[in-house]
């Protein structure tokens, strides 16, 4: 299985764990977040017992050979270069393909349209999946409480987004005020690529601000 990011490929890899727990699978992940250590257990497949292999980019890679490839799975297809979607096309000549996407793109439609791949579509959402609520409302430090210990009371995450790296950590200070509970993290654009590992990790690591926090760039 194949994802366009770090961070979706180990969200796939978790979902795999979790669903197919209790049957005999053996399932590894290779990302660029992935130790080279693990990296070296994992790759070529061939040479250990792997049923399902979930990464990035990485899996096209001229070095990496399977033993039996029987199906391949193509999350969010059109974030994928010129050259991988080269590779995938040569894979595709002797497996089973199935590409996923959320917001499929006019190209994938056509080819859905014109018969070159067949279509299937999700209508109905997950079982015990509620509804999503949208509200627009200014800026109050109040509701941003509410809302979020509403979450937190329902062991779920949060998400803040800022439109300014400036004046991002004092955001995160004020959403630490607000909710002291909160374990609080600060991931932007210019971060370094070490860095946005560490606070990211798929936010296992969250941790609050405090004054060692990198100053604004």
């Amino acid at each position: 299985m194949l994802a366009p990011t770090t961070v979706l490929a180990f969200q796939h890899f978790e979902t795999f764990k979790r669903r197919f727990s209790a049957f005999p699978f053996v399932s590894r992940c290779s990302a660029a977040s992935v130790p080279p250590r693990s990296k070296s257990k994992f790759s070529p497949p061939r040479s250990c017992k792997v049923d399902i292999v979930i990464g990035t980019h990485r899996l096209l890679s001229k070095d990496v050979r399977f033993q039996d490839l029987g199906l391949m799975i193509v999350d969010e297809e059109q974030r994928f270069g010129v050259a991988n979607k080269e590779r995938l096309k040569e894979i595709r000549k002797n497996v089973d393909a199935l590409a996923l996407s959320a917001t499929p793109i006019p190209r994938t439609l056509h080819m859905s349209l014109v018969g070159l791949r067949d279509m299937s579509l999700i209508e109905t959402p997950p079982r015990d999946r509620l509804a999503i609520q949208t509200v627009v409302a200014p800026f109050n430090e109040e509701l941003v409480r509410t809302a979020i210990e509403n979450e937190l009371a329902r062991e779920g995450q949060v998400y803040f987004i800022h439109n300014r790296v400036e004046s991002i950590y004092s955001l995160a200070t004020l959403v630490t005020k607000l909710v002291p509970k909160a374990r609080v993290v600060v991931a932007h654009g210019q971060m370094g690529e070490k860095e946005t590992r560490k606070r990211h990790a798929l936010n296992s690591f969250a941790t609050k601000p405090t004054s060692s926090s990198p100053p604004p760039s």
